[in-house]
């Protein structure tokens, strides 16, 4: 992968209303420079829900122009070309994806829907904290890795292992 000025890393998920948002949240802050994030769903909820929102915010992560939006919006003319794909939920990873631009790298990150934990708020905090921990820790994992010297296999592989830890 010839090294572009920054990366373009997209995360995928079916409503783009949790997972995918806080997964380009925390991109966003540490890739800050080397990576541009962004996330989408193939069926959107139309809204961020609340309680990731208010997670990234006490975690002290921007939310300004944070949106559940259509992937889309990243397959039609115009848009940036992207070179990470990253699906965060299942149902994203078993579906028919537009044609993307250019050819990026994929990998399943696949992680619990926090947005599904029914019960007190406790339950819901915690199932959001639980997810936030674990994108965190597979997008520095991902910031981390040495991208310009891994060869194409080294690379798919090493994002995809990154999902299976």
């Amino acid at each position: 992968m010839k090294p572009p000025s920054t990366y373009n890393v997209l995360f995928l998920c079916t409503g783009n209303s949790a997972r995918s948002i806080m997964a380009e949240a925390v991109l966003r802050r540490e890739g800050a420079g080397r990576f541009n994030a962004f996330s989408a769903g193939s069926r959107p909820t139309g809204r961020v829900n609340p309680w990731a929102i208010d997670h990234l915010a006490a975690g002290g992560l921007p939310t300004d122009g944070l949106r559940s939006k259509s992937w889309n919006e990243f397959a039609a003319p115009g848009a940036p070309e992207i070179d990470f794909i990253f699906t965060v939920c299942d149902n994203a990873a078993g579906e028919v994806c537009p044609l993307w631009p250019g050819q990026p790298v994929t990998a399943h990150w696949g992680v619990p829907d926090p947005a599904a934990v029914e019960g007190t708020d406790e339950r819901k905090l915690q199932a959001f904290e639980d997810t936030f921990r674990i994108l965190e820790r597979r997008v520095n994992r991902f910031v981390d890795l040495p991208l310009s010297s891994l060869d194409p296999r080294d690379l798919v592989r090493a994002v995809r292992s990154i999902g299976e830890a």
